[in-house]
This record gives structure tokens, sequence and C-alpha cells, in this order.
């Protein structure tokens, strides 16, 4: 399971967007700094875990997506993607994913599951990247790619609203959970597909 199998189809579906961003003057870095405060802006709707709140949460993990798209798709356009672009998107995506997490943890107050949770998550992006330093191509797949955990994080932050408990446990807990086992087990699945590719 893996949505990033989509990334040409989203490109397309990019493509006005990036006119409109090229028009008004925004930088790929630019779109990867209010992709980042739509990020903290979710971990704190998240945090505040009132049904409304959970909603808007929601929204903003998907916009959140939609721009983490747009500023590559945005860099290629204007060919100014760059190592230190990329470094720059890396490093802000990772803080997202920490502070989206960390909110969820802290609106049910979970903070030991949030930590299995959010390490699970940190493992499975630091892995696509460390395989792609030692000279293997960047990997984006595995059980739990990023772009399906902001996917799932959308659809369980519209379900707590809804529906907060599934037979007896929290929505919230139980996808955080499913981020803690299936990160630590994406993470190896990386691993092990790039150490039989280096051997």
């Amino acid at each position: 399971m893996t949505l990033d199998r989509f990334r040409p189809v989203a490109d397309r579906l990019l493509e006005p967007f990036v006119r409109t961003s090229k028009a008004v003057g925004l930088t790929p870095d630019g779109i990867s700094a209010i992709a980042f405060a739509v990020a903290v802006a979710a971990g704190l709707a998240f945090l505040l875990a009132r049904p409304a709140w959970y909603v808007v949460g929601a929204l903003f993990v998907a916009l959140n997506g939609w721009l983490d798209l747009l500023d590559g798709a945005l860099a290629r356009e204007l060919s100014t993607d760059s190592p230190a672009g990329d470094l720059l998107d890396h490093v802000l995506d990772r803080y997202a994913d920490v502070v989206i997490v960390a909110g969820l943890a802290g609106g049910i107050g979970q903070y030991a599951l949030g930590f299995a949770a959010v390490t699970g998550v940190l493992l499975t992006s630091y892995l696509g990247t460390q395989i792609e330093a030692v000279g293997l191509e960047r990997e984006y797949g595995g059980l739990l790619g990023r772009a399906d955990r902001l996917a799932l994080v959308g659809i369980v932050g519209v379900l707590a609203a809804i529906q907060p408990t599934v037979g007896g446990y929290s929505v919230v807990a139980l996808l955080l959970g499913l981020f803690a086992v299936v990160g630590h087990l994406t993470a190896i699945q990386r691993f092990y597909g790039a150490w039989r590719a280096l051997r």
C-alpha cells in the first residue's frame, strides 16, 4: 500500500497551481515554509481534541500534503531544484511529521504511544533518504509512505469528529498504534530491500 505511485498523476493535477505560484512570485522554499506552518496548525488543532478541531486538523493535513507536492513541482518548473532546497524540504517535512503526530498523541494524552508512532514515522523517512545516500534510488515505497500517513491522518481526523471510538478504543490511538507498528515494519522493509541490493 502506497499512494506515492500516483505521483505522476498528482504532478499533472498540480500544473495549474504551479502556473499560479509562478505568477504570484512564490518560491519552492517559500511553499515549503508555508507547508510547515500549516502542519503546525494541524498539530495544534489535533491537540485541542474537539470534534470541530479534528476536522480542521484533517483539512490542514490535506493542505500540507498538497503543498509538499507543489514545492517540488514548482522547483522543477523553475529549474531551481537544488541540494539546499531538497534539504530544507526534507527537514521541514520531518518536523511537520513530528508536530502532527505529537498533536494527535497530546490530544488524547497517549505520550508513550505517540513516541512509538513518531519514531516509526521518522525511521521510515530516514531509511528512504539513507538509501539514496548510499547510491541507490530514493525509496518512497513500503507498507506506509508519507502520502499514506497523511491520507490516514486526514481520514481519522474526520472520523474522530464523528465516531471517536471503535470497539471501545480511540480511533486516534488506533492510528498511532498503526503508525508505531507499520512505521517500524516499513523501515525494516526498506532496509532489507536496500541491503539485498547493495550486497
